[in-house]
């Protein structure tokens, strides 16, 4: 096929999306190389990730561009892929979560420079959707989801909390420094552990560089934030099985994770490989089959909605930031994080993705578990 009837049977896709091929819209897109049309027709989403990151083309508002294609479905279409068909039929042969391999995740995107997220991120760092119900900076929206993370479990002086997945530290400290808890932060990033451990002196705080199969001990609370993506399908009964073991008999646990509308067993290629290796969305289907038997579901609170406004947050302080981090990266790396960064924010915007706040008890709270919001 050549060129020209490529390039006419992408903008016959992008018809749908009302998305013009150098168009002077803010979403229309600039192609600057022809070969972005074998790309995209070859290898759907993840030619279309590729090629960006090799500069074939741009668009003014990348995150305009994903909210309109989105909408009008075309990923689907995109997805028919090699890549994608290899993806499933490896899920269903493979645990890409198992424990030889947990460390991966935190090699390839979490130790690949702290100072990055230092100056993408709150002061807090916390790299997970702000609560933007009252919140008008990005610090607000952070310290608003901790409080309510801390009210909905109601942690108390002197509980002991179990934080699965703690990142820098930053629920840990919150709830040490503002609620009196003693916290346990788990991380398999070692550049994480590291510089949490710099941040907690003085604090009743330990952070331990630990897969959460390897967990013990028993403890009043458990928290786990953004880090459920990274479980998978296979692993998800037992997570729940090792968060049920090590949680008091009275205790609450809460799980806030990202998630999909439909149940499945794979992401998008090109956010597999560039971004999150082994990861994979859960459905409420998926997350309420692993815990059934071992919780009782308290509460479901969705603000996945407030994911936007923190994404398209972290993309700001990351664009303006770039002169001062880009001695330790590339052009490549900007336009890789940045496409990352804004496509996701759109897939929030449509409510192709959520993100969800789960309280879960192992008996049920006496009298009745009140909302918290």
């Amino acid at each position: 096929m050549k060129s020209d009837a490529r390039r006419k049977l992408v903008q016959s896709m992008l018809d749908i999306a009302g998305v013009q091929i150098d168009g002077d819209r803010s979403f229309d897109i600039r192609v600057n190389d022809p070969r972005l049309y074998s790309a995209v027709l070859g290898n759907g989403t993840m030619g279309l990730g590729e090629s960006y990151m090799d500069g074939w083309w741009d668009c003014p508002a990348l995150d305009q561009f994903f909210e309109r294609v989105l909408t009008a479905g075309l990923e689907e279409r995109m997805r028919r892929s090699k890549a994608l068909l290899w993806a499933v039929l490896k899920a269903r042969m493979l645990n890409p979560q198992r424990l030889t391999k947990a460390f991966e995740i935190g090699e390839h995107h979490y130790d690949i420079g702290n100072d990055l997220f230092v100056k993408m991120l709150d002061t807090g760092l916390n790299y997970s959707c702000g609560y933007w119900e009252s919140a008008v900076t990005l610090d607000q929206a952070q310290e608003a989801k901790l409080d309510l993370i801390c009210r909905k479990l109601d942690v108390r002086d002197g509980m002991g909390v179990l934080d699965i997945g703690c990142g820098w530290g930053g629920f840990a400290l919150y709830a040490a420094e503002k609620y009196g808890a003693h916290v346990t932060g788990v991380s398999v990033s070692r550049e994480q552990i590291d510089f949490a451990r710099g941040r907690a002196a003085g604090l009743p705080v330990e952070f331990k560089l630990l897969d959460y199969r390897s967990i013990s001990g028993s403890f009043d609370r458990i928290v786990s934030i953004g880090m459920f993506e990274h479980v998978g399908v296979n692993n998800y009964r037992t997570f729940m099985e090792v968060a049920h073991r090590s949680l008091a008999e009275d205790g609450l646990m809460l799980l806030h994770t990202i998630g999909r509308n439909r149940s499945g067993r794979t992401t998008d290629p090109w956010i597999a490989k560039y971004i999150f290796p082994n990861s994979m969305i859960p459905s409420a289907k998926q997350i309420t089959t692993a815990a059934e038997g071992l919780f009782i579901l308290e509460d479901w609170h969705n603000f996945g909605v407030n994911y936007d406004p923190t994404l398209m947050a972290w993309y700001e302080r990351f664009r303006d930031s770039w002169d001062s981090i880009k001695h330790d990266y590339d052009e490549r790396f900007y336009r890789m994080w940045t496409y990352y960064l804004l496509s996701c924010a759109a897939s929030f915007r449509v409510r192709r993705n959520q993100v969800w706040q789960v309280v879960l008890s192992p008996g049920g709270v006496r009298g009745g578990y009140r909302s918290v919001r």
